[in-house]
């Protein structure tokens, strides 16, 4: 039986033949160094091992559907499914949601929503001010944000070059990808997972990083979130692919967790979705060959597939790619047949989905197929938590939907040694 990724290669080739810079108070992986950042059922994800599609030339239909995954171990399931019948309707929720808070240490203000909302995630904001810094801070966090024996995610945006958060003393200083592209393979395998053992030396266990998305030579310089900053690992599906591999297998090495970012990709839009509403991507369409470097991280062995806030007009015209099923469900579980966590890019402080209420940025993601919501202002963490009871309590299929995701999300933690059965 083909694996999904060749039937991607299949589907390419056959027909013929994509947030960041953050705003200064928005989320994960955004923005340059200096400012604050921006960006079912089965219980473990597929990993894909044939090779991506190679293909320039988009494909104009979707991909057939991927064959099943294989069952968890009994071990795993048996922990994750014990932890998940502990935990209240409002615990599970809040496993969903990923909090920003200061690297520095937690203010008074954001110590209070980790510590009563328990928020299944948190990621780092701003700088830290060193590694034992950091590890202060995140040993706070992890006492703060553990419930019924489940710690939680605490991430960070490494990439490098204007997009790393994590400095100081006990940090490298990494350079930019496209310096990192560069290099071979093994040197950046080898240096990711040097970045990776400082990132767990300081109680880091996310790392939001790498960017998957292709930006081509001829927007390079129009392109805000991504090439005017220099996050891609190339201007080719092949050459970005090779170092998002490279990255994601240093980083695993190192124990360090990893999400493919923006699907599906930020590489043909000019406006940067943290400071700018009505981004779209007019060209982009399912099965395109820029996908190549996502294909390419999830058979690596990413953790995470985070979605861009951008709008396709060739895949979902109605719909925001983190709101939208067809990308969530059809292309990233059906088509890459990723059956692990999905995670949004920022959608707290973000422009982009500035104009859509609070609630619905939760609910409406889950409700596409998505898991983590990332939130890069701590005081919409309630707001998000409530709404996806609220949803939960009166929609039985959203419901459902939601036990799925903090399974999946309590199956990545448990292989991450974050629940203590």
């Amino acid at each position: 039986m083909r694996s999904p990724v060749a039937l991607i290669a299949l589907t390419v080739l056959v027909v013929a033949g994509c947030a960041d810079s953050s705003a200064p108070t928005a989320g994960p992986s955004t923005a340059p160094s200096s400012t604050v950042p921006t960006t079912a059922e089965p219980t473990t994800p597929s990993r894909p091992t044939t090779t991506p599609p190679q293909s320039t030339q988009p494909a104009t239909t979707p991909p057939p559907a991927p064959p099943t995954t294989k069952p968890t171990a009994t071990r795993t399931a048996s922990c994750v499914d014990q932890k998940l019948k502990t935990l209240t309707l409002r615990e599970q929720a809040a496993q969903l949601i990923m909090t920003g808070i200061n690297a520095s240490g937690m203010t008074s203000a954001q110590r209070v929503v980790v510590q009563q909302q328990k928020s299944g995630s948190v990621v780092l904001l701003g700088s830290s001010g060193g590694l034992a810094n950091t590890r202060t801070a995140t040993a706070e966090v992890t006492s703060a944000g553990t419930v019924k024996g489940i710690r939680p995610f605490i991430a960070a945006d490494q990439e490098g070059g204007q997009i790393q958060r994590l400095k100081g003393s006990g940090f490298d200083r990494i350079p930019a990808a496209t310096v990192q592209s560069g290099w071979s393979s093994s040197k950046l395998t080898a240096q990711a997972q040097q970045w990776g053992r400082q990132l767990k030396q300081a109680g880091v266990n996310v790392d939001l990083a790498p960017v998957a998305d292709v930006v081509p030579n001829s927007l390079k310089s129009s392109n805000a979130p991504i090439g005017q900053l220099d996050r891609e690992y190339g201007n080719t599906p092949a050459e970005a692919a090779r170092g998002v591999r490279a990255f994601v297998q240093g980083m695993n090495k190192a124990g360090i967790a990893t999400s493919v970012k923006h699907f599906p990709g930020l590489g043909r839009v000019r406006g940067n979705t943290d400071f700018s509403a009505g981004v779209v991507d007019n060209v982009t369409v399912r099965g395109d060959a820029d996908l190549q470097p996502f294909a390419a991280g999830v058979e690596a062995g990413t953790s995470m597939v985070m979605i861009s806030t951008a709008t396709y007009t060739k895949i979902d015209p109605k719909n925001r790619a983190v709101f939208s099923p067809t990308v969530i469900q059809g292309m990233v579980r059906g088509d890459l047949g990723w059956r692990g966590v999905v995670i949004t890019d920022d959608v707290g402080a973000a422009a982009e989905v500035a104009s859509v209420p609070v609630g619905d940025r939760a609910t409406r993601f889950v409700a596409a197929g998505g898991d983590i919501v990332i939130n890069a202002k701590p005081g919409l963490t309630a707001t998000m938590v409530d709404a996806l009871v609220t949803e939960a309590e009166q929609n039985p299929k959203f419901a459902a939907q939601l036990t799925s995701s903090v399974r999946r999300v309590l199956t990545l933690k448990q292989d991450q040694g974050l629940v203590s059965c």
